[in-house]
């Protein structure tokens, strides 16, 4: 069966995509109490610091989104490949996962505290709304043309990125899901 993410999704398709995955994990998060926000089994995160994560892994895009094309050109060049599609992106970021791939430096976060959740599902909204606005202003060749670097996937164009970007949401919330389960 051929679904929708079995073709490039359109610049609009990938607003849409990346808005309604971020809406669902911040609906979700609100909707867990103090206990289940503040949960992880050992060595994982809890639902606050897999929004921090998300925090942190959006903010570096939303501000390379803002330079113009020529500086991303010129600072990490241009790609020499057709974007992947959807279902590539994430069958790719799974296959790193399996291998053992895993969040670094800067995007391991910190704890976070309940009492945070109103400050940071305030800055996680900011920033996916400054996101669209910066989608808005891209062609639909230069998401394919310009590429970013990723620290697990290596070089993608912007349109992966975005591709990767709606994926992410929805990771992160599955795993909060996961871990809940086990907390039964």
């Amino acid at each position: 069966m051929i679904t929708k993410y079995n073709i490039e999704l359109n610049r609009s398709e990938l607003i849409d995509e990346l808005y309604k995955n971020h809406q669902l994990f911040k609906n979700y998060l609100l909707s867990l109490n103090e206990e289940e926000y503040n949960y992880a089994p050992p060595e994982k995160w809890t639902a606050g610091q897999h929004l921090d994560h998300l925090i942190r892994a959006i903010k570096p895009l939303t501000q390379a989104m803002i330079l113009p094309n020529f500086v991303l050109k010129t600072m990490f060049g241009k790609a020499n490949r057709q974007s992947k599609t959807y279902t590539g992106l994430v069958r790719n970021y799974q296959e790193k996962l399996e291998e053992g791939g895993r969040a670094s430096g800067k995007f391991i976060p910190p704890p976070q505290t309940f009492e945070d959740r109103s400050k940071l599902i305030s800055q996680f909204q900011n920033l996916v709304s400054k996101l669209k606005k910066q989608i808005d202003k891209y062609s639909e060749a230069s998401l394919d043309e310009l590429i970013l670097p990723h620290p697990l996937l290596g070089k993608l164009t912007l349109r992966e990125m975005l591709y990767f970007t709606a994926y992410h949401a929805t990771h992160h919330q599955r795993l909060v899901e996961k871990y809940l389960s086990y907390k039964g």
